[in-house]
């Protein structure tokens, strides 16, 4: 049985003052939750504040990206072994505004994977289709090359350990969701290739999110679906009481 896990990707929103004070509203209200991984990705500078006050509670914290070098002369850059050291236990990779804004590509998803996963933090490796590649029936490939490409040459012990989350690129910001079944479709899709990559015990394991304007009126039909274990949430993470309902999907 895999264990869901509900993330928040605050993207670039809240300084560390609003960061603290909403991790401060959420922890009652998610503190008798034992079945799910909780999980807060804000940007770097609230990592550190954030993690303490996280301690003794059930949130994780994770970040939104990261280099694949230990060290060196890369400005803007930082290393895994920072993020570790700050307190994250997730990081988040390959997410589309990544690929769309900042030049990323399978390959460097695929390094950045590898170092994350050589720092025992897990990777939440991102994957999805634009509006176009979707009405023009290319939904499918482009999905195969982004997993086979994004997450070739691990051993079966680290392919277990890698969160998939798929995220419709149309559908994030935008106020529209894949339905269900659609969402579904495409995440049976991607264990198939994980299973073809890594064989049916570790496919069987990994966890694969759903991301693209979920919110509390629809988490729950999406959590229903076999292959859906959990949530990269985005604008309805930024407010606790939301984002505890999303937690609370089966309550």
């Amino acid at each position: 049985m895999r264990r869901p896990l509900m993330a928040g990707n605050w993207k670039m929103h809240k300084n560390i003052p609003e960061a603290i004070a909403m991790v401060k509203e959420l922890k009652p209200l998610i503190s008798d939750v034992k079945d799910v991984d909780i999980l807060i990705c804000p940007v770097f500078t609230a990592i550190y504040p954030l993690s303490n006050e996280a301690k003794g509670s059930n949130i994780k914290i994770g970040a939104q990206n990261v280099y694949w070098e230990p060290k060196g002369a890369f400005t803007g850059e930082i290393a895994v072994s920072m993020l570790s050291d700050a307190g994250c236990s997730f990081v988040i990779i390959g997410h589309s505004e990544r690929r769309q804004y900042f030049c990323e590509t399978d390959e460097t998803v695929n390094k950045r994977t590898k170092a994350t996963l050589n720092a025992n933090l897990i990777p939440i490796v991102c994957v999805g289709e634009t509006l176009q590649e979707r009405e023009s029936d290319n939904t499918f490939k482009v999905i195969e090359k982004q997993v086979r490409d994004g997450i070739k040459n691990f051993s079966k012990e680290e392919a277990e350990k890698i969160v998939i989350a798929y995220e419709p690129v149309w559908a994030i910001g935008t106020g529209k969701t894949a339905t269900p079944q659609q969402a579904q479709e495409v995440h049976g899709f991607i264990r198939k290739i994980y299973s073809e990559m890594y064989g049916s015990d570790i496919a069987n394991k990994v966890r694969i999110l759903y991301g693209g304007s979920v919110k509390p009126d629809n988490v729950s039909e999406l959590m229903k679906q076999k292959d859906i274990d959990g949530g990269l949430v985005g604008g309805a993470s930024l407010d606790a009481a939301s984002f505890a309902k999303l937690v609370k999907f089966n309550g």
